[in-house]
């Protein structure tokens, strides 16, 4: 278990800047070790998650990640503006250098909303509105001094279960956090998967079948319309014209409501049909599910493999279907391992 993020008396902030540092560091720390652990020989990694609400700085040894060396959050505040979170963020690497005594490596990775356009070097399609049309990564090499090694936050969640959690030792594998949208990644062999357009492994937003609900992107029946937690909750509402979180839909179903249960044998057929597409073109390894609908527990069962082999060319599925195991850490986790 990760130690407890604690929130100073003093502080107004949503996320405290305590930093948390392990045992063995406040015992055994020296200053100046570039990316070394406590003894100067083990390998550091240094990772930034940054979200629209928090920053997440962490020190990872990774043969033992679930025990970082030390890691601070801090609040966003993207509403100030795009300098500001620049800035936020340096601020929160040198309080951690300072609390850990160790000097910041030559390369740190960093989770991102959105993603790096690879012809320009700006940040796209991210929901952190202030960050779209920045060079985020060159302003954070040139603020950090360091190489900031950029990755959209869905990937960074794959890269670490992949590498670290539930689908470790796999070959071929896709991230999916299905929460309030739909984002995924893919790690093929312990490495991310970019593509030309830096947009491998957005499913999110391919069309599927019969839809035509509007999404933010432009399009229309993108399959975040129709598997996110807000779709499945306005596909409730619509039948009981009672607005209910996802949660309480899949108590509702497991205490005989026809609706609840109708709303996620809809999520368990749209998710069969979409990712079966997925499989036949990437024939993953494993497929690890986050975010909040990942929670649900049908879309672990037979019945969501048999929706998926309705859709499959090949006669049976040997795709694993996991669930995450490194919590909300996941993020910065995967930030780190970009430095490796």
């Amino acid at each position: 278990m990760l130690p407890p993020l604690t929130r100073p008396a003093s502080s107004t902030e949503p996320f405290g800047r305590s930093v948390v540092i392990s045992n063995e560091m406040r015992d055994r720390s020296r200053p100046g070790r570039e990316g070394r652990g406590p003894d100067g020989t083990r390998q550091l990694l240094w990772g930034i998650d940054l979200g629209g609400t928090k920053i997440e700085v962490a020190v990872i040894d990774p043969d033992t990640p679930a025990e970082p060396v030390g890691r601070l959050r801090v609040a966003t505040e993207s509403q100030r503006g795009y300098d500001h979170v620049v800035g936020r963020i340096r601020s929160a690497v040198d309080q951690l250098q300072d609390a850990t005594g160790l000097q910041r490596p030559r390369v740190i990775g960093v989770g991102t909303p959105g993603t790096t356009e690879p012809a320009t070097g700006l940040l796209k399609n991210s929901n952190t509105v202030c960050l779209n049309g920045r060079p985020l990564g060159a302003d954070l090499s040139l603020a950090l001094g360091v190489d900031a090694r950029l990755a959209n936050d869905a990937n960074c969640f794959a890269l670490a279960e992949a590498v670290l959690g539930a689908a470790r030792g796999r070959g071929v594998v896709m991230g999916l956090i299905l929460g309030t949208g739909v984002g995924s990644g893919v790690v093929v062999h312990g490495r991310v998967l970019d593509g030309l357009h830096g947009i491998a492994g957005e499913w999110g937003h391919n069309p599927m079948r019969d839809e035509a609900t509007p999404c933010y992107c432009g399009r229309a029946g993108c399959v975040e319309t129709v598997i996110s937690g807000p779709a499945l909750e306005r596909f409730y509402e619509a039948r009981r014209v009672e607005s209910v979180s996802l949660p309480d839909i899949v108590r509702r179903a497991g205490g005989g409501d026809a609706h609840a249960d109708a709303t996620l044998g809809r999520l368990v057929a749209k998710f069969g049909e979409a990712i079966a597409a997925v499989i036949n073109i990437l024939d993953p390894d494993a497929i690890v599910i986050g975010g909040g609908v990942g929670n649900v527990a049908r879309l672990y069962g037979d019945e969501t493999r048999a929706a998926i082999l309705r859709h499959l060319f090949n006669p049976e599925l040997r795709t694993e279907i996991l669930r995450p195991t490194l919590g909300d850490s996941a993020g910065v986790f995967g930030a780190a391992l970009l430095a490796r």
